[in-house]
């Protein structure tokens, strides 16, 4: 015969429920890419609404949207500020790709691009730089590898010639 208990646990044995969903932090997003050594390589993405105040490193790709105020530091991997990212900091790393403002002085181990929409106010130091018409900068340029010593010039026009010197050039005497 009918058992009304046994209806309802048939029931409920036919609608599974699906378990909540375990509660997650909000990480940045990740693209996974392949370099050209072939190696699994990802780029972390900063979206607009995100401020980081402070420091901020590591080890992977970055490509910022939002705003940073602080210190910047990427050394062995590259950096894209996106043209909604707007930057207060000091940077370091392998190539720096601006497409938004950053002020701040921006180091390149490789190279600094500064698209035809970025804006610097600072001083850019790398081997390579770019800077794209269109694209706004104020600040002074240092091209100098790494590691190589500093070419001092000597001002010659500084140094003092004795008065008799003068003299022997203009009149093309020498007098003893």
């Amino acid at each position: 015969m009918w058992n009304r208990k046994e209806a309802e646990e048939a029931q409920t044995r036919e609608i599974p429920t699906a378990p909540a969903p375990p509660h997650r932090l909000v990480e940045p997003t990740t693209t996974p890419t392949t370099t050209a050594r072939g190696r699994d390589m990802s780029i972390v993405n900063i979206g607009q609404s995100i401020f980081i105040s402070g420091e901020l490193s590591g080890n992977e790709d970055l490509t910022i949207e939002g705003r940073v105020e602080g210190r910047i530091e990427l050394r062995d991997h590259n950096l894209v500020i996106g043209p909604k990212g707007k930057i207060q900091a000091e940077i370091h790393a392998k190539t720096v790709t601006i497409h938004g403002e950053v002020v701040g002085n921006i180091h390149g181990d490789d190279r600094i691009e500064i698209s035809n929409s970025g804006t610097v106010r600072g001083d850019i130091h790398a081997p390579r730089i770019v800077i794209s018409d269109g694209a706004r900068f104020k600040g002074t340029v240092d091209m100098e590898k790494a590691g190589e010593p500093a070419v001092v010039k000597k001002d010659r026009s500084a140094q003092a010639v004795p008065a008799d010197t003068v003299r022997q050039a203009l009149t093309g005497s020498h007098t003893s």
